[in-house]
Formats: structure tokens, C-alpha cells, sequence
């Protein structure tokens, strides 16, 4: 497959289904549908559907699909959904379902690892060889690349550092946007305003999740020592309130010429899901 062909990208996430279709790493048109609350895996399926049909989907070489689980990779299966409530305990043959309908090549993968090569192919990546993506949100989620090519694991787990244990807990409830609701009852973004206005208070429990992130990042250096890491979701966008907790934290880093060569940077990829999902189709793909 090549730069140039058109693929259809599909984000599929706990509240919304959003597809778009790219060519060389523009989208040319979007279509989204909100996932109907308590619909069964057939009724989900069918949303699925609605929203690809509005994309010219015979005119596709492919079809990419990020989900936030784990997936058999091989067969496209997805796995305990936790977010799709009638998905959660049933193994949905998501690939297969696709590739009956359109008739094209069809990967599925998690929605992190979506990112991080969305990132590789389009955004701050694409010079990097061993990049981590952290995407910071209502969880903590990794995508790994490993010498150019995306790493998932046996069943798509890899990079899965939020999970790592961490005080009494792990390490996602205190590095994403769980923490601000858990420990202070109060949302990520509310508290960006009032950053952005000077309160002290905000600033400080930024600095506070820094730090805590900072220990996260340790742990990726530690495990997978990258060129790079690139941050996204909603948290990322309040990096220049954590930035200096989490720096505070690295600076305890055993090893800090390795920590002077690491890039840390945010993602400035518009429609990252979608185009991330598409990149599937470029990884995977036949190349020619």
C-alpha cells in the first residue's frame, strides 16, 4: 500500500464512533455517530456500519480501526471492552465483520498504539526509531514503535505502563485525569482554567500529577529507553502546567546522559484517532 492511496481510519471509542477517510495523511471526509447507551454488540456493529457507508468505502484500499482494548491482532477480534458495556464479556470479530461487508484489508489494533503511529507516519516520529506514545486522559495508555515498526505484544498489551503498580494503587490513577477527580474531586480541565488564571492552588496540584507522571516516564526509560515520547489526549494539553513537576521527578533518573538525549514532546497532530487508525493500513499493509 502507499501514501497516496485512500484508507479509511476508525476510532471506536466508549461514547462515540468516528471514521474518516485519508489519503497521503489528509482527511478528505469525517463521519460520526454517538454509540447508542446500552446497545447490544449488534446494534454497535450496525452504528459501525452507518458510519462507514457515509465514506465511500469501495473507493478504500483499507480499513484501520483503533479500539480501546486488547485485540487478537491476528484475527481482529476485540476483547473485553471495558468502556462498550455489551462488549465487556464477549469476544467481538470486529475484522471479520468488516472485511465480510467492504471486501478490503481490515486491522484492528488498541487505540494507543493508533496513536503512536499516527504519530510515526505523520507527526513528531517520523525521524524517531524507538518511540513511546503516552496518551493521558481518563487513563494512562502506551503505544510502543521499536525500530521503526509498532511493538504490540502477544495480545496487544505492550507498553501498558498505566497498569504498573504504584503506592497503593497504580500508576494510572495518579497519572491521569483519574487523579484530579479521585484526590481533588475536581476535572482536568476545569482546573487548566484555572491555571490559566494564576491560582496558586491549580498550579500546584499540576505540579503534584507532574511528578507523579515523572515516575511513569522513569519507568518507560527504564523498560524501553526511546528516542522519544510524544504525549497526547486531553491532559497533554495542559503540559505546560505539569511540565516542570514532571522534569523535578526525572531529575532522580539513574542514568542522565540517557535522560539528556531523550526528546519529550506533545502532539500537535489534528485528527490524531483517525489518522493514527488509518497509519494501520500503512504498517500492515502489502507495500508496493
Amino acid at each position: 500500500m502507499r501514501m497516496q492511496d485512500r484508507f479509511i481510519g476508525l476510532d471506536l471509542g466508549g461514547t462515540s464512533v468516528k471514521a474518516g477517510l485519508v489519503s497521503a495523511g489528509v482527511v478528505l471526509g469525517e463521519a460520526s455517530e454517538r454509540i447508542k447507551t446500552g446497545g447490544s454488540t449488534e446494534e454497535i456493529i450496525g452504528q459501525i456500519f452507518r458510519v462507514l457507508d457515509r465514506l465511500e468505502p469501495s473507493t478504500a484500499s483499507g480499513i484501520g480501526v483503533g479500539a480501546p482494548s486488547v485485540i487478537d491482532v491476528a484475527n481482529g477480534v476485540v476483547f473485553d471492552t471495558q468502556n462498550i458495556p455489551s462488549w465487556r464479556d464477549v469476544d467481538v470479530p470486529l475484522g471479520a465483520r468488516l472485511t465480510e461487508r467492504y471486501r478490503v484489508p481490515v486491522y484492528v489494533n488498541n487505540d494507543a498504539n493508533c496513536f503512536v503511529l499516527g504519530e510515526k507516519y505523520f507527526g513528531k516520529a517520523v525521524s524517531f526509531s524507538n518511540v513511546v506514545g503516552v496518551t493521558i486522559g481518563t487513563g494512562l495508555g502506551s503505544g510502543l514503535i521499536i525500530n521503526d515498526r509498532l511493538y504490540s505484544g502477544t495480545n496487544c498489551g505492550a507498553g501498558e505502563f498505566g497498569m504498573c503498580p504504584f503506592r497503593d494503587r497504580v500508576i494510572e490513577y495518579y497519572a491521569s485525569g483519574q487523579f484530579f477527580a479521585n484526590i481533588y474531586g475536581v476535572s482536568g480541565e476545569a482546573l487548566a482554567e484555572r491555571a490559566a488564571r494564576g491560582d496558586n492552588e491549580a498550579a500546584a496540584i499540576f505540579a503534584e500529577f507532574g511528578r507523579n507522571l515523572g515516575e511513569a516516564v522513569k519507568t518507560i526509560l527504564y523498560a524501553v529507553d526511546p528516542d522519544l515520547i510524544v504525549f497526547g489526549g486531553s491532559v497533554a494539553r495542559s503540559y505546560r502546567w505539569f511540565e516542570a513537576g514532571m522534569r523535578e521527578t526525572l531529575a532522580t533518573f539513574v542514568y542522565p546522559r540517557s535522560l539528556a538525549r531523550l526528546r519529550i514532546e506533545v502532539s500537535e497532530l489534528p485528527n490524531a484517532a483517525i489518522l493514527g487508525a488509518a497509519s494501520l493500513c500503512l504498517e500492515f499493509g502489502e507495500r508496493v
